[in-house]
């Protein structure tokens, strides 16, 4: 998996993700079938043993990733599930990431 040729990543399940810039980190649930350009706060998202100590939000961040939520592209099949939530928010190609609602259980009569 390389994050830096700019064209874009192809995580794996399993593949731990983080941003530098804003700490968030993620875990990946369901992968893509390509390579996707994987961003939080306008920044590209890094195999996780790449990632450095400390982390806070960038400049201009917007939004937030929040902690125990899984984030999901319906047009990549790409789902993360947040593992350290912060400042900016999780994108695909510019496109926000939507919170994955929970599935309703069965009433139990």
């Amino acid at each position: 998996m390389s994050a830096r040729d700019g064209a874009g990543i192809k995580p794996a399940v399993g593949d731990r993700l983080g941003c530098p810039g804003t700490g968030v980190e993620v875990i990946v649930i369901r992968a893509p079938q390509s390579e996707v350009e994987l961003t939080c706060g306008g920044e590209a998202l890094v195999p996780g043993d790449e990632l450095t100590a400390g982390g806070g939000a960038a400049a201009g961040c917007e939004g937030e990733t929040l902690l125990g939520k899984r984030y999901a592209h319906p047009d990549s099949g790409l789902e993360l599930l947040c593992t350290k939530g912060g400042a900016g928010t999780l994108a695909v190609g510019g496109a926000a990431l939507e919170i994955k609602a929970a599935k309703s259980l069965p009433s139990s009569d």
